[in-house]
């Protein structure tokens, strides 16, 4: 019996071992890959950058990952994990479709993942045309039907970054295979950034290309004609937007939504007197405002710091039966904090509950930006850990509104606290936030946590801004970092972004000037590369520009 235990445990043992050395050869073999979120939550910000250096190990150091099997079968599916795998993937030297294969099963693609991960390549600055490449392997392979979501969230990508041509093509390919996934929500995302990027005719011309082109058979009518006008009033652009009413009503009725758009547009443009001269033409004509009116008014006073006509108009707005939203005390709350009524902030915040509604983030975030205006920080900061308490998400424009308020009354040092909370917290910020920190540590002598950032971002699979790297090379060239700089810039362009033209003309004269020929050829080269698949765009590198001779 003894003798029978004994060789149980030895093969207990040696079944412990060889799992143990399957872990290890499945941890090691993407050791490419940025660190998993868990494993960064007790990260102190001080030995960030050396945890960065450290965290990496070659392959070819362990025999155990000589064979290297694909990421899934030793990692659950996740929409971090695809989105880091496709931000990472070198553009364009390599096609993203094999990858997407070996990483992404068709059996494991289901219709919240795609949504999930294009979500994450938007906000994560990816280049559109992976996104693209993702969005037309899952079309083509995923078993569950996608979304419009998908689709819209795929043209918001393209569109923002110019990807006209391409847009256009998914469109009508879409409207011929898909129809379904077309909705209003993706004509006004093509229609508003051609509004802003190019003329009022080319708006007319995709108006009538998506009649005629995309929406095949579909008969446009108010809702259609609604699109096309707040693309206009979403750019500012009133009196193209009159001109385009005008011209267009007789052929689609108007409606109050057709109206509230308009309204909203004068809102937009920062004219109070024409939102209410408008009004009153509205409900001239017979249109009976309802609480998108309400609410449009008042956030327009609100901003214009007449809290008084705004409450007023709330008034008149319980008076007529409509209930306000907890959006409506947010703006309220806002307007107060312009006029630096912290009294009248604090009762529209408690009087919340009262209204059978429930405080939600963009509410404390309305507090918190009215207590930082009055730099009381410590009540701020207060109401942070009270959203924590109950659960509230904190979200960019928290985080972003305490660091400005810590940066004008703790320095650095309260910047830093906040910092390294948000990094333990795995919270990625948004660009400007993102921005503001880069230039906030670089000024201030500390490039080593504006490093930290950086790689930080890189590491959760999102490609910081080209104005983040503008600050960043600036910081670490004038300190003579000029490796470090030239790595963060090869990082840009390997995600397929281009390189600001300040950028790279700072590493063109610092890379000569220490000698690094071959570093700078190589910027020179992925520019280059670029340039012949991207679209043109103002104030990006072409390539080295110098007079000096590179051999």
């Amino acid at each position: 019996m003894l003798t029978l235990l004994r060789l149980n445990q030895k093969k207990f043992a040696s079944r412990i071992l060889q799992n143990s050395t399957w872990y290890l050869c499945s941890t090691l073999k993407f050791c490419n890959q940025p660190q998993s979120q868990s494993s960064l939550q007790t990260t102190e910000v001080d030995n960030l950058i050396l945890l960065n250096k450290t965290s990496s190990y070659p392959c070819s150091s362990f025999k155990l990952c000589s064979q290297p099997k694909p990421y899934l079968e030793t990692n659950p599916i996740d929409a971090d994990t695809i989105t880091r795998i496709i931000n990472d993937h070198p553009f364009p030297d390599q096609p993203l479709h094999p990858t997407l294969l070996l990483h992404l099963p068709p059996s494991t693609i289901t219709t919240p993942l795609i949504e999930n991960v294009l979500g994450r390549l938007f906000a994560s600055h990816c280049n559109g045309l992976k996104a693209l490449e993702f969005f037309n392997f899952s079309l083509h392979h995923s078993r569950s039907p996608l979304s419009p979501d998908s689709l819209e969230k795929t043209l918001h990508i393209l569109t923002r970054m110019r990807y006209f041509e391409k847009a256009w093509s998914l469109l009508k390919e879409i409207g011929r295979t898909h129809p379904s996934l077309l909705t209003l929500k993706s004509m006004s995302i093509m229609l508003t950034k051609i509004a802003k990027f190019q003329s009022v005719e080319d708006t007319l011309e995709a108006f009538r290309r998506m009649e005629n082109d995309v929406f095949v058979g579909k008969l446009f009518g108010t809702d259609e004609f609604n699109v096309l006008l707040k693309a206009f009033c979403t750019q500012r652009q009133m009196k193209e937007a009159r001109s385009v009413f005008v011209k267009m009503v007789p052929r689609f009725s108007a409606n109050t939504k057709t109206m509230n758009i308009l309204l909203l547009g004068f809102k937009e443009s920062g004219d109070v007197t024409s939102i209410e001269l408008f009004y009153h033409e509205m409900v001239k004509r017979g249109f009976s405002p309802d609480g998108v009116t309400y609410n449009i008014r008042i956030d327009a006073y609100c901003k214009k710091a007449c809290l008084g006509d705004a409450l007023r108009v709330l008034d008149e707005m319980e008076q007529r039966g409509f209930i306000p939203t907890i959006e409506t005390i947010t703006t309220l709350i806002h307007g107060a904090g312009l006029v630096r009524n912290k009294g009248k902030a604090w009762q529209l915040f408690n009087e919340i509950p009262s209204r059978n509604l429930v405080a939600d983030t963009g509410a404390y975030n309305a507090l918190i930006c009215t207590l930082v205006r009055f730099k009381d920080i410590e009540s701020a900061l207060s109401l942070m850990d009270e959203m924590v308490e109950k659960h509230i998400e904190l979200d960019g424009v928290t985080y972003h509104t305490m660091f400005l308020g810590l940066r004008r009354t703790k320095g650095i040092e309260g910047v830093s606290e906040l910092y390294q909370t948000m990094t333990k917290r795995n919270f990625v910020p948004k660009t400007r936030t993102v921005v503001t920190l880069m230039k906030y540590f670089c000024q201030n002598s500390r490039v080593d946590f504006g490093l930290s950032l950086w790689k930080y971002m890189v590491d959760r699979g999102h490609c910081p801004h080209s104005h983040a790297l503008d600050l960043l090379v600036t910081g670490l060239c004038s300190r003579g970092l000029v490796q470090e700089a030239f790595e963060c810039s090869k990082q840009l362009l390997e995600r397929g972004r281009h390189m600001s033209i300040a950028s790279f003309s700072m590493m063109e004269r610092y890379l000569l000037d220490a000698g690094h020929k071959e570093e700078l050829k190589e910027l020179d080269q992925m520019i280059k590369k670029l340039q012949s698949i991207l679209p043109p765009s103002r104030g990006h590198a072409t390539g080295i520009s110098t007079s000096r001779v590179i051999e």
